[in-house]
C-alpha cells in the first residue's frame, strides 16, 4: 500500500497496537520484516501508520507474535479492513487534521463518556454556541475558516443521533451551564437543546451544582471513548499544546477512575434533567 502523507489517529493506532505485540513477542522491526518478505523501513512505516496494513496481514503477524487474543486481533483486523469513507473526510485540507481524528474515533466509538467543566460539550453545542466559542478563542479568524468549523461540529452530532447511535453519557458542571458565551438567547437555546437530546434518549446527562461538598476535579475535562475491544479504548485530553490521543493503559485506567469519581459528585440523571429546566426558568 501507498504511504500516508498524513496518517489519522486511527491509524497510528493500529500501528502502535502491533508494534506493541512485535515487542511482547522479543522481535525486532527487522526480524517482523523478514516473515513478511518486507524491510525493516517498511515495517516501521507501517507501524507508525504511515503505510496500510491488510486484515490478512494483521493476523498473520499477530499468529506469527503469538497473540492468543482472539477477539482482540478480531478487533485489529476490522480496524485495517475499514475502507468506507466518512462525512468528515470532506473536511479534509480545510480544517486541522485533529478536528477529522476526532469525529472518526467518535463514529467508531462503542461508547463515549464525557466530563466538561468550562463549556457545554462539543456533541451538544447549538451553531450560535459553538460560533461565539470559535469566535472568542481566536478573534483572528476569518469567516472562511470560521463556518466549516461550526459546521463540522454541528456534524459530528451524527454520532449520537444517527441510525445506529454511539451510547453518550456526560457529566457537565453547573459553571458550563450558566456562563454566556453568547448572550440570554444562546444560553436559553443550548439548555433547551441538552433537554431535548435528554429526552429523546441520545445523550445521558448529569450536572455537578457549584456547591457539591468534595468535588476538586476542575480540570477533569475528557472525552473516553470505547473502543471494540477493552485494548482498544482511548481517551481525549485538550493541553495547552492540541488535542491529545491516549492509549496508554494506565493513563485509561487513571480516565475511568476519574470519570466514576466525577460521576459520583453529581445529581442522578433526573435530577440534572430537572436542575437544567430550573435553569431555562431563572434566563
Amino acid at each position: 500500500m501507498a504511504p500516508r502523507s498524513n496518517p489519522t489517529a486511527r491509524q497510528v493506532r493500529l500501528g502502535a497496537e502491533l508494534r506493541k505485540l512485535r515487542e511482547a513477542a522479543g522481535l525486532k522491526a527487522r526480524e517482523a520484516a523478514a516473515f513478511l518478505n518486507s524491510t525493516s523501513a517498511q515495517m516501521s512505516q507501517m507501524e507508525a501508520g504511515i503505510s496500510g496494513v491488510s486484515a490478512d496481514r494483521v493476523r498473520r503477524l499477530a499468529a506469527h507474535y503469538g497473540c492468543a487474543d482472539v477477539e482482540f486481533v478480531d478487533a485489529l483486523a476490522a480496524v485495517a479492513g475499514e475502507r468506507t469513507r466518512g462525512w468528515w473526510d470532506d473536511y479534509r485540507g480545510v480544517l486541522p487534521q485533529v478536528n477529522l481524528d476526532v469525529a472518526e474515533a467518535e463514529y467508531h466509538a462503542a461508547f463515549l463518556h464525557e466530563v466538561v467543566i468550562a463549556y457545554v460539550p462539543g456533541l451538544l453545542q447549538t451553531a450560535d454556541y459553538a460560533r461565539a466559542v470559535f469566535t472568542y478563542m481566536r478573534p483572528d479568524l476569518p469567516e472562511s475558516e470560521l463556518e466549516p468549523r461550526v459546521e463540522h461540529r454541528m456534524r459530528r452530532r451524527q454520532a449520537i443521533e444517527g441510525d445506529s447511535p454511539t451510547p453518550y453519557e456526560t457529566v457537565i458542571h453547573e459553571f458550563a451551564l450558566r456562563i454566556r458565551v453568547a448572550d440570554r438567547r444562546t444560553s436559553l437555546s443550548q439548555l433547551r437543546l441538552i433537554l431535548d437530546e435528554i429526552e429523546k434518549g441520545h445523550a445521558s446527562v448529569r450536572v455537578i451544582p457549584v456547591d457539591q461538598d468534595g468535588f476538586a476535579g476542575a480540570d477533569a475535562s475528557m472525552m473516553y471513548m470505547g473502543g471494540l475491544v477493552p485494548k482498544l479504548d482511548t481517551g481525549l485530553l485538550d493541553a495547552p499544546t492540541g488535542t491529545l490521543f491516549i492509549d496508554a493503559e494506565a493513563h485509561l485506567n487513571r480516565l475511568r477512575t476519574l470519570f466514576r469519581r466525577v460521576k459520583e459528585s453529581s445529581l442522578d440523571a433526573s435530577e440534572s434533567r430537572d436542575f437544567i429546566h430550573r435553569l431555562t426558568k431563572e434566563l
